[in-house]
């Protein structure tokens, strides 16, 4: 895969089945338009396929209900996405909202009438809601810790409210705006359920709670209180079931999501139905959703994303798809279950589970991917790929820190890493200790620890490659984002040694500026450091700079709030006024998000300056 390769990837994501209608979305980068377009298409049983809608962006489909209707999202060039609807038999799509911030995901009730979905609501004057540009808004008066975040912006003056839309196109309101809510869902054809934070966000609080209000409108109440995190409610039979985690305060890092019931009477207490150690929900899959015989999620395991069903009294529960793969999404109506399952050598293909048929769209050839294993000096096991270039080698090698540090590389397409093996790298790809889906305790060995056994579990993983013959140990680069940019300035100034050149992306350098910078900062921090100065100090790769002295790429994002701008600006002034060759590569209107989802131009020139770096340092 070469960088222009982005425009040849189609990517499925979300699928939705009724009867033997099945759905699916996909996206493809568009360089032209510098935007992501694509529709939805009809998946065959055979695997054939057709395009459904022809709109520039459509996603999030749902199927009613009674099976007659398709509610989804549109985006139209670069507008905000607006909610549509369109009879399965075929016709055209009808408009249902015309909100100035767009609506959320569609949410069916029960008797195919009413959809329910999330919008931000504008404070009046503010986002374009006059012919004024920003500079002409009022200022914005800020007294709590969580006022923005990224990818988003500012909150507290457009709160997500939950609303209800008539299939005619009448829009009411439920929440006033007071806090933000998500995920909504309905209990029964009058009342909905929803997530909103403890006590309706009085205070700063990491916690959230199931709350219920009535289609009609009227008063929000408390139906569950959550252990810690709450997310994604649905009822089956009488019981409601939700994700969540659990934890006290702030500790709210590394926790493994599990599946929680309670009876809908409020007859007995929350129960989680999966193990807390072993069991990690991933919620970027998707919606839980019940068949006859459990509930269908997807487990983050030893870097696979397995579809599992959870029998409705809990257990680990059967694997039905996923193991070496990631499934990214998923459905299912009685018998069917569908599924969204990417692959070392593809972006996605829909899979109708337990048939063997699978459909792929178009994508480029993947250059192989070779799983690794080992141990640590201290004898813990260690894991990962390793994604080869063609021919013999030995090749000049690229380690690749993912971030999080509570994410994962995984078996499923990773662009990145097969557009460097496609220009003659070798690139590893470790999961250390901080990581998910090795245990909760896996992801907690790394709190108070930045900087010890993660480093041990990346080295030991990258000395597994360099032992074989088709790697060359004498040519290694070192990079990373977020927490994976952490780890490449911090092995810069500790193990420098090693690498010819490092390339350190939207990284985390110094935690006390982060923990006022950041959008998470305020609690983050000191969840995973501690509270004292001095060992955030300690764990700041900034304070190890005069330490690096190779060639050394800082690289971000103009908009990201995650780790802000300044964390790149501290490390480079400090590098420059050392006299280490150094660059600063700075993306205008990107936030933390650019590798994955930022405008595709920018992504392909991304990739172009990361081949320049490595062909500079790298290829000689």
């Amino acid at each position: 895969m070469r960088p222009e390769d982005l425009s040849l990837l189609t990517t499925p994501g979300t699928v939705a089945v009724s009867g033997d209608l099945v759905l699916v979305s996909i996206a493809t980068p568009d360089l032209d338009s510098n935007t992501y377009r694509g529709g939805l298409h009809r998946v065959f049983p055979d695997g054939t396929t057709m395009p459904w809608t022809h709109g520039d962006r459509d996603n999030a489909q749902r199927i009613s209900p009674d099976g007659r209707s398709v509610a989804f999202l549109r985006v139209t060039g670069k507008s905000k996405p607006q909610l549509y609807v369109m009879p399965v038999d075929g016709g055209e799509p009808r408009r249902l909202t015309d909100l100035p911030l767009g609506a959320g995901a569609p949410v069916w009730s029960p008797d195919s009438t009413r959809i329910a979905f999330v919008a931000r609501v504008p404070e009046a004057g503010r986002y374009g809601t006059t012919d004024d540009g920003p500079e002409a808004e009022a200022p914005r008066r800020i007294t709590r810790l969580d006022y923005r975040v990224d990818d988003v912006g500012f909150l507290a003056d457009r709160r997500s409210r939950l609303h209800v839309v008539d299939l005619d196109g009448t829009v009411s309101e439920l929440t006033d705006g007071s806090h933000d809510v998500s995920d909504p869902a309905w209990l029964d054809d009058s009342t909905l359920v929803f997530v909103a934070p403890r006590d309706l966000g009085a205070v700063e609080t990491l916690h959230s709670d199931l709350y219920t209000v009535p289609a009609a409108g009227g008063e929000v109440s408390l139906l569950v209180r959550g252990a810690g995190e709450t997310s994604m409610p649905f009822v089956a039979g009488t019981s409601l079931y939700w994700l969540g985690t659990d934890f006290t305060g702030i500790d709210a890092v590394a926790r493994n999501h599990g599946l929680w019931k309670a009876p809908l009477d409020g007859s007995a207490s929350p129960v989680r139905l999966t193990d807390v150690e072993t069991v990690d929900v991933e919620r970027l899959s998707g919606q839980p959703v019940a068949d006859a015989e459990g509930v269908l999620l997807v487990v983050r395991n030893r870097g696979a994303l397995e579809l599992r069903r959870i029998p409705f009294d809990g257990g680990p529960g059967e694997v039905l798809t996923g193991s070496e793969a990631a499934v990214r999404s998923f459905s299912t109506d009685g018998s069917t279950v569908v599924a969204v399952v990417s692959t070392p050598d593809s972006p996605g293909q829909v899979e109708f589970v337990g048939t063997g048929v699978r459909t792929a769209f178009s994508s480029v050839p993947a250059r192989r991917v070779v799983e690794l294993s080992g141990s640590a000096s201290d004898g813990y096991p260690v894991h990962g790929w390793l994604v080869l270039p063609d021919g013999e080698g030995p090749h000049p090698v690229v380690l690749a820190v993912h971030g999080g540090p509570f994410m994962y590389h995984s078996w499923g397409f990773f662009d990145e890493a097969q557009v460097y093996a496609t220009a003659g790298y070798a690139v590893v790809l470790p999961n250390p200790r901080g990581s998910a889906g090795y245990g909760q305790s896996h992801g907690q060995a790394v709190i108070g620890r930045f900087g010890t056994v993660d480093v041990d579990d990346v080295l030991s993983v990258l000395d597994v490659a360099l032992a074989r013959a088709d790697c060359d140990a004498e040519r290694v680069g070192v990079m990373g984002g977020s927490y994976g940019g952490f780890m490449t300035s911090w092995l810069s100034a500790h193990h420098g040694e090693r690498f010819k050149a490092a390339w350190s992306e939207r990284a985390v350098n110094a935690w006390d500026s982060f923990s006022g910078s950041s959008d998470i900062g305020y609690f983050f921090t000191d969840a995973y450091c501690g509270t004292d100065p001095e060992a955030h100090r300690v764990m700041s790769p900034l304070t190890y700079v005069e330490k690096i002295n190779l060639p050394f790429a800082v690289v971000h994002s103009e908009q990201d709030w995650r780790c802000p701008l300044e964390q790149a600006q501290r490390m480079f002034v400090a590098l420059k006024r050392r006299g280490v060759e150094a660059e600063m590569l700075i993306f205008p209107g990107e936030g933390h998000e650019l590798t994955r989802s930022g405008q595709p131009r920018h992504r392909k020139q991304r990739f172009d300056a990361v081949l320049e770096w490595w062909g500079r340092y790298l290829k000689s």
